[in-house]
């Protein structure tokens, strides 16, 4: 029923494989292997397709659903987590994944009042909300520890510290417009590390981005060490692991 039902939807639509995308890099051309929730939404994307004015009830997101895996799957990446540098500041005895996680849930609460914000970015630019999420615990504590939106002694700016030294600042420092542009900040850094390491797994590309976040595209030179150089020489091991706590926790 459901394949008759999708079948007659994307009649005089685009084609039937465009619209029976159930991943972020494969074409699916088995509605059983889809879910109902998929199927779904590609037959509401189809019916807006044929019926561009008519109101349908489902989220402009929804129509970004598979891309969050286009950088890779976060819940994949390796990660050893904080270093000693940075939990002990943070009053913790112990460093690791433990220690980034027992940060990132003590920033959870707040958090959760740009949560819908991160989440229409992340979409948007097919980056996962939860490492969007994992960096800006990383930077600001979720916003915490600025005073009037800087922070870095008043070089960076808003909840993901985007450095006015090397960009020009927009919108205001817990804005979707500034999540937005830290965001493809990154997106470029990912890119980046594309270009330089071909080889690399989507999961590596997407942590040594990360890294590059920090300190720069140039400073990633083999993936073993690509935190070397980076505050406390942990970041995207500390970043990784704070964005599967929120990954884990709704993002």
């Amino acid at each position: 029923m459901l394949q008759r039902a999708l079948a007659k939807a994307v009649t005089g639509s685009p084609s039937l494989q465009q619209l029976r995308a159930c991943s972020s890099s494969e074409l699916s051309l088995e509605p059983a292997s889809c879910s109902l929730l998929d199927i779904t939404q590609m037959t509401d994307r189809a019916v807006v397709m044929m019926n561009p004015h008519v109101d349908m009830p489902f989220s402009p997101s929804s129509l970004n659903t598979g891309c969050l895996e286009r950088y890779g799957n976060i819940l994949n990446v390796d990660t050893t987590g904080a270093s000693e540098a940075t939990a002990k500041p943070e009053g913790l005895s112990y460093a690791g994944v433990p220690a980034s996680e027992k940060i990132a849930e003590r920033d959870l609460k707040n958090m959760e009042k740009y949560q819908a914000k991160i989440t229409k970015v992340g979409n948007s630019k097919c980056v996962d909300p939860a490492v969007i999420a994992g960096i800006i615990s990383r930077e600001s504590h979720a916003g915490t520890v600025l005073k009037d939106g800087w922070g870095d002694h008043g070089n960076a700016f808003g909840l993901m510290q985007v450095d006015k030294r090397y960009h020009k600042i927009v919108g205001s420092w817990d804005s979707e417009e500034h999540l937005a542009q830290g965001t493809e900040i990154l997106c470029g850094m990912i890119r980046e590390i594309q270009k330089k390491f071909p080889t690399w797994t989507k999961e590596q590309q997407l942590k040594g981005g990360i890294s590059a976040y920090n300190a720069g595209a140039k400073n990633v030179q083999t993936y073993d060490r690509m935190d070397i150089g980076t505050t406390h020489n942990d970041y995207a091991n500390d970043v990784v692991a704070r964005a599967k706590f929120y990954k884990r926790n709704g993002y």
